[in-house]
C-alpha cells in the first residue's frame, strides 16, 4: 500500500481589506493514494478546500497545522487505523468534526467509533453524494458547538442600536462603522469608559461576513500577563503517558468568527507578537507546543486611551495592523442633543423589563440630563435612568430634576425605624442596588437572588408605594 506525504490544495486565504472569509477546509486521510485522490477532486468540486495525509503521523502534523473544519479518515492506514488516531486527533482539538470511512461494517465498530469523538460512520464503498450530505451536517454541528461555547464567554443579549442620535459626531461614527462592517480587517475602537465599545464590536461582526460563527470577547484589564496568555493561547502539557493535554483558548474558540480584546493596551508584548501572527499569517503557537495552529478569526481591539500613534511598550507593527480601520466614539458630553433619543431607548429597555408601562421624562428632567457632564458617558446615564425607574412609583419621570446621586441619598433617608420583616427586606434590597449604582444583575448577585426576582420585588414596592395592593 503506497503512502504519500502531507499536501494542500488551498486556496490562498482572503486578506483585508477584501470581505470574503476562507472556504472550509475538509482533512483526507487514506494511504490509498488512487482513492484519495478522487475523494479529493470530488470533494473540491464542491467547493472545499482539501489538505490530505496519508498515515497517522502525517495526520496529527497537518490537523496542528492546518486547522481543518472536518475530516475523513479512512480505517486502514500504513502505521495505524482510524481508532487508535481519533484519540490523539482529538486531544489536539476535539471540536473539529470526524468521518470514518471502513469496509469493517459491524455495529461494535461504528460505536466504538462514536465512542472515541467520530461525528459520523460510513461503511465502504461510500455514496459520495451520502458523504457530502455528511460532510455538510458536520460542518453545521461544530458551528453550532462553538457558538455555544463562544456564548459561555462573552454578552449573549440583543444588540442596541450604537448609533442612535442625531448628531455630527455619531452619524459620521455610523459612516465609518457601516464600512469597516463589510470589509474583514482589524478595527480598533477608541474612546472613553462607558461608551459601549463592546457593543460597537458586537455590531461589526453581526453585520459582517463572520455573522455565522461565534463572537468571543477577552477583557485584559486587571489581568496578569500569565492569565491573559492562558485566557487567549491556551494551554498545552504533555502528561505522564506521553499524550497530548490542554485547554483551548478564546482565539481557537473565536475560529471563523470574531475576537475583541478589550484594554489592547494592556496586552503582555510576548501576547502581541503572536496576535501579530495571528493577523498577518493565520496562525499561532501555545505556550509549550512545537508547531504552530491555524487560526482563521477577525480581530478587533478596543481601548479606552487615545493611540493616535505606537506606544511605548505597544508594538508599532501591530499597532499599524490593527488601526486599518480605527473608530474613535465621541464622548456623551460632546453629543448632548443625542440625550433624548439614547434615554428613550433606556426607558423602554426597562420598562420591557420592569413589565410596566412606557417610562417618559419630562422636559424639566431633560435639560438636567443634557447640563450634566456624564464621565461615565452611556453607561451612566443608564445607571442614572435605571434608578430612577426602579424607585420612583410615577411612570412619568422627573416632575422634579434627575439629583442623580443625591435624589437616591435622600430616597433611601426617607425611611424611619425598621417595622417588619418586610420592611427590612425592601430597605435592604434598595441600600444593595443603590450601592451597585443601580445595576440589577450585581445587586442581584450580591443578594443571591436571579435577577427577575429582584425585579419583581422592585415592581411590587413600587406598587406598595402607590397606595394599591402588592400582587399576590
Amino acid at each position: 500500500m503506497s503512502t504519500f506525504a502531507a499536501s494542500s490544495a488551498a486556496r490562498p486565504i482572503a486578506t483585508f481589506p477584501g470581505t470574503g472569509v476562507r472556504k472550509d477546509r475538509v482533512l483526507i486521510v487514506d494511504g490509498q493514494k488512487e482513492s484519495c485522490g478522487a475523494l479529493r477532486i470530488y470533494i473540491e468540486n464542491k467547493g472545499y478546500d482539501v489538505v490530505t495525509a496519508g498515515t497517522c503521523a502525517l495526520a496529527e502534523q497537518v490537523w496542528r497545522t492546518s486547522r481543518p473544519d472536518v475530516a475523513i479518515l479512512n480505517y486502514t492506514l500504513p502505521d495505524g487505523n482510524a481508532l487508535a488516531l481519533i484519540p490523539r486527533l482529538k486531544a489536539i482539538d476535539a471540536l473539529i468534526p470526524i468521518i470514518i470511512l471502513t469496509g469493517y461494517g459491524s455495529i461494535d465498530f461504528a460505536v466504538e467509533a462514536l465512542k472515541l469523538g467520530a461525528e459520523h460512520f460510513l461503511p465502504k464503498p461510500a455514496e459520495l453524494s451520502t458523504l457530502h450530505v455528511l460532510v455538510q451536517r458536520s460542518l453545521e454541528n461544530q458551528r453550532t458547538r462553538r457558538q455555544q461555547l463562544a456564548q459561555k464567554t462573552t454578552f449573549t443579549g440583543g444588540i442596541p442600536d450604537p448609533f442612535l442620535g442625531k448628531s455630527d459626531s455619531i452619524r459620521r461614527l455610523a459612516d465609518l462603522a457601516h464600512r469597516a462592517a463589510l470589509s474583514d480587517a482589524p478595527v480598533l475602537i477608541q474612546g472613553e469608559a462607558g461608551l459601549g465599545k463592546g457593543t460597537i464590536a458586537r455590531w461589526l461582526h453581526q453585520n459582517g461576513p463572520r455573522v455565522s460563527h461565534p463572537f468571543v470577547e477577552m477583557r485584559c484589564g486587571g489581568l496578569s500577563p500569565d492569565l491573559v496568555q492562558t485566557e487567549l493561547l491556551g494551554t498545552h502539557q504533555d502528561d505522564a503517558a506521553g499524550t497530548w493535554q490542554g485547554k483551548a483558548g478564546l482565539l481557537e474558540l473565536a475560529h471563523r468568527g470574531t475576537i475583541l480584546i478589550e484594554g489592547i493596551e494592556n496586552v503582555d508584548c510576548a501576547i502581541q507578537s503572536n496576535l501579530l501572527r495571528v493577523v498577518e499569517e493565520k496562525q499561532f503557537r501555545t505556550p509549550g507546543e512545537v508547531c504552530d495552529r491555524r487560526i482563521d478569526v477577525r480581530l478587533i481591539a478596543a481601548t479606552e486611551q487615545v493611540m493616535a500613534r505606537p506606544r511605548k511598550q505597544f508594538r508599532g507593527d501591530l499597532y499599524y495592523r490593527i488601526n486599518w480601520n480605527p473608530l474613535s466614539l465621541p464622548p456623551l458630553r460632546e453629543r448632548i442633543e443625542d440625550i433624548p433619543l439614547l434615554s428613550a431607548q433606556i426607558l423602554g429597555q426597562l420598562a420591557g423589563d420592569l413589565g410596566t408601562s412606557d417610562l417618559e421624562l419630562s422636559t424639566v428632567a431633560v435639560r438636567a440630563l443634557q447640563a450634566y457632564d456624564w464621565p461615565g458617558n452611556i453607561r451612566e446615564l443608564k445607571n442614572v435612568l435605571e434608578r430612577v425607574a426602579l424607585l420612583t412609583a410615577n411612570a412619568a419621570l422627573g416632575d422634579q430634576e434627575p439629583r442623580f446621586e443625591v435624589q437616591v441619598e435622600q430616597y433611601l433617608s426617607g425611611f424611619g425605624p425598621f417595622r417588619t420583616l418586610e420592611e427590612m427586606e425592601r430597605n435592604y434590597i434598595q441600600q444593595v442596588l443603590h450601592k451597585e449604582r443601580g445595576r440589577v444583575q450585581l445587586a442581584a448577585r450580591k443578594l443571591g437572588i436571579p435577577r427577575s426576582s429582584l425585579y419583581h420585588k422592585l415592581k411590587q414596592y413600587k406598587t406598595d408605594q402607590s397606595g394599591m395592593r402588592p400582587a399576590s
